[in-house]
C-alpha cells in the first residue's frame, strides 16, 4: 500500500488517507511506497510464484492492502510477441510487441481504470466522471459497473462508435461534445465541482498512473522469460503512442521503483514519444527545447487516442524522453493506417491506429540509423483495431456463385 502522495513538480506531500485530485500546485500527484521495507523481502521469485493472472500480482506497489480489495476484470499479463523477420520487419534484429489489446476492455486503459476505481471505491465514491477520446470511456464504464458506481463520460462527438456503444452498454451516461477532449475536460471539471462527482481524468487523480505502470513491471519479467534468465531485463528502446502520456510516465516510475527494490540497475531504455502529425504538442515542445508543451492548435487525427492537444503531464514526458536519451517523432494519418495494415499482414497483429503509428515510427528511426539492428526494441500496441472498424476498408472483394461449374477458376490467383 502506498504511504504518501507527492506533487510531481514540487515534491510537496499530500495525505493519502484523503481522496485527492491534483496537487496544490495543480500538478499530478505520484503515489510513493516504502520500497526500503520491501527490498529484500518482496522479490521477483515471489511475484513469479503467484497464481494471480492479473496486474494485481504486483499489489505491494499498488493502491491496496491486499489483492482481494482490487476491482478487477483480469487486466494485465498481456503477451510480449517477437516480430517475425519478414518483409519490412526484416531490418530489425530483435523487435517485439507488447500487445495491450489483450486487456479485458481491449486496451491498456483497463489497467489504469482498475487501479483508479479500486481506490475511489475504497473511499466510498458513488459517481465517477471523465472526458475520453475513446478507450478510456469503455474501460471506465466497465470498472465502474464492476464496483457498483455510476459513471458519467464526456466524449468528442466524432469518437469511434465502438467506444460509445461499449460505454452505453456498460451503463455509463455518455454525453457527446462538439469539440476536442480538452473541451470535454472543461465541462467534466465544472460538473464534478457542481455535483460532487469524482474526476477520473488522465493524471487528475493519482491512481490511473499506478495501473499503467504495471506495463513496466511486466515488461521486465517478460523480457527475462524471453531471454531465458531469472534476472529482470529492460529493452534498449521503447516506442509509445502518446496522448495523455500516463503509460510513458507510469513505466518510467516502475523502472525507478524496481531499481530501488534492487531488481534492476540504473540503465534505462531510450523512450520514444510518437504522436500524430495533426496533434503533436509533445513532439513540438521537444524539438523546440521547451520544458512544457503549449496547446496544439486545430488538433486533428483519426487516431483518437493521440488527439490530446494539451496534457497535464507534459513536463514529465519531456523530462523522461530527454533523461533517457530518447526522442519524439510524428507520423501522418495515412502512414499510421498503412502501419495498421503492415502489422496485420506481416505479423498477424490487428493493432489500433496508435499501434500502427508506433510501427511506422520505428521503421522511420531504423532507416535513419537511430535504432541499430543489434538493439532490442519494444513497440507498445495500446489497443485493438476492432475499436476502429469504421476506418478499415475491404476493397477488391470477389463474389462467388456456388452454382457456377467454373467457380474454382476464379481462385487461381491464390494458388
Amino acid at each position: 500500500m502506498h504511504s504518501a502522495l507527492a506533487c510531481s513538480l514540487t515534491g510537496e506531500i499530500h495525505d493519502f488517507r484523503v481522496l485527492q485530485g491534483l496537487s496544490r500546485s495543480g500538478k499530478p500527484l505520484l503515489a510513493t511506497y516504502d520500497l526500503g521495507a520491501l527490498r529484500g523481502t518482496w522479490t521477483p521469485d515471489i511475484v513469479r510464484s503467484r497464481a494471480v493472472r492479473s496486474m494485481w500480482r504486483f499489489h505491494e506497489v499498488l493502491p491496496v492492502n491486499s489483492p482481494e480489495e482490487a476491482v478487477s476484470l483480469g487486466e494485465g499479463m498481456t503477451p510480449l510477441l517477437k516480430c517475425q523477420p519478414t518483409g519490412p520487419f526484416s531490418a530489425f534484429g530483435d523487435l517485439l510487441i507488447k500487445d495491450e489489446s489483450f486487456n479485458p476492455t481491449q486496451s491498456f486503459k483497463a489497467r489504469g481504470m482498475s487501479a483508479a476505481v479500486t481506490r475511489a471505491s475504497a473511499f466510498g465514491v458513488k459517481t465517477v466522471a471523465l472526458p475520453s477520446a475513446g478507450n478510456a470511456a469503455g474501460a471506465a464504464a466497465a470498472y465502474a459497473a464492476r464496483a457498483g458506481m455510476k459513471c458519467v463520460i464526456f466524449v468528442p462527438d466524432d469518437t469511434p462508435p465502438a467506444n460509445i456503444l461499449e460505454s452505453v452498454c456498460g451503463g455509463a451516461t455518455v454525453y457527446l461534445v462538439n469539440g476536442l477532449i480538452s473541451d470535454c475536460g472543461r465541462i467534466c471539471r465544472s460538473a464534478c465541482d457542481r455535483f460532487g462527482w469524482f474526476d477520473l481524468s488522465t493524471l487528475k487523480e493519482p491512481f490511473r498512473l499506478e495501473g499503467k505502470k504495471t506495463m513496466g513491471y511486466e515488461l521486465a519479467f517478460d523480457l527475462a522469460d524471453y531471454r531465458r534468465t531469472s534476472d529482470l531485463q529492460l529493452p534498449d528502446v521503447i516506442l509509445y503512442p502518446t496522448g495523455g502520456g500516463t503509460g510513458l510516465i507510469g513505466m518510467w516510475k516502475a523502472f525507478d521503483e524496481m531499481e530501488q527494490l534492487g531488481w534492476i540497475g540504473p540503465q534505462r531504455p531510450r523512450m520514444v514519444v510518437v504522436q500524430a502529425e495533426g496533434c503533436a504538442p509533445i513532439v513540438k515542445a521537444f524539438r523546440e527545447g521547451a520544458t512544457s508543451a503549449s496547446l496544439f492548435p486545430n488538433a486533428d487525427t483519426i487516431a483518437s487516442g493521440l488527439r490530446v492537444p494539451a496534457a497535464v503531464g507534459d513536463f514529465l514526458m519531456l523530462d523522461i524522453v530527454r533523461r533517457s536519451g530518447g526522442t519524439a517523432v510524428t507520423v501522418t494519418d495515412s502512414q499510421l493506417m498503412a502501419g495498421v495494415g503492415e502489422l496485420a499482414r506481416w505479423q498477424g497483429v490487428h493493432a489500433a491506429p496508435e499501434g500502427g503509428a508506433i510501427w511506422m515510427a520505428a521503421a522511420q528511426l531504423q532507416k535513419e540509423g537511430w535504432i541499430r539492428s543489434d538493439e532490442t526494441v519494444v513497440l507498445f500496441n495500446t489497443g485493438a483495431a476492432v475499436k476502429y472498424n469504421h476506418l478499415l476498408k475491404a476493397d477488391g472483394l470477389t463474389r462467388l456463385d456456388h452454382r457456377d461449374p467454373a467457380v474454382l477458376d476464379q481462385l487461381m490467383s491464390v494458388s
